[in-house]
């Protein structure tokens, strides 16, 4: 089994999302992307990135006139594994104390309720 991946920053997990949603992305393009919802510095953004290339969370490769990154693994893959890494973290392991939080702090919709109800019946069919 493969040692896992550190996990992300609250930094570096914006600009995942980023680079997840451009599929391939400069720096630049980052940086354009995220100054328009918050100021950050260039060299900030290709710190970071270099950062996530040596996690392995980034691939890069040389494009006309700059690296061009891509992600290394899918969002839903890494958010599986962020999700996970916080269960047995913060709850030894198990998901219900986290589902019963949900539920009693009122964080779910009746349409999360009813999609967590399909996804525990589709579970119990097996594959």
């Amino acid at each position: 089994m493969r040692p896992a991946k550190p996990t992300l920053t609250e930094q570096e997990l914006e600009i995942m999302k980023v680079i997840w949603k451009l599929e391939t992305a400069t720096v630049r393009q980052v940086y354009e992307t995220l100054l328009e919802r918050r100021r950050i510095a260039y060299t900030t953004v290709m710190t970071m990135m270099n950062i996530l290339e040596q996690k392995g969370y980034l691939k890069k490769q040389q494009g006309e006139k700059a690296y061009v990154y891509q992600p290394a693994q899918p969002q839903k893959q890494v958010i599986r594994s962020m999700v996970r890494e916080f269960v047995n973290r913060v709850f030894n392991g198990s998901a219900e104390p986290l589902l019963v939080h949900l539920v009693e702090d009122r964080c779910l919709t009746e349409k999360d309720l009813d999609e967590i109800r399909k996804s525990i019946k589709s579970a119990r069919k097996g594959p």
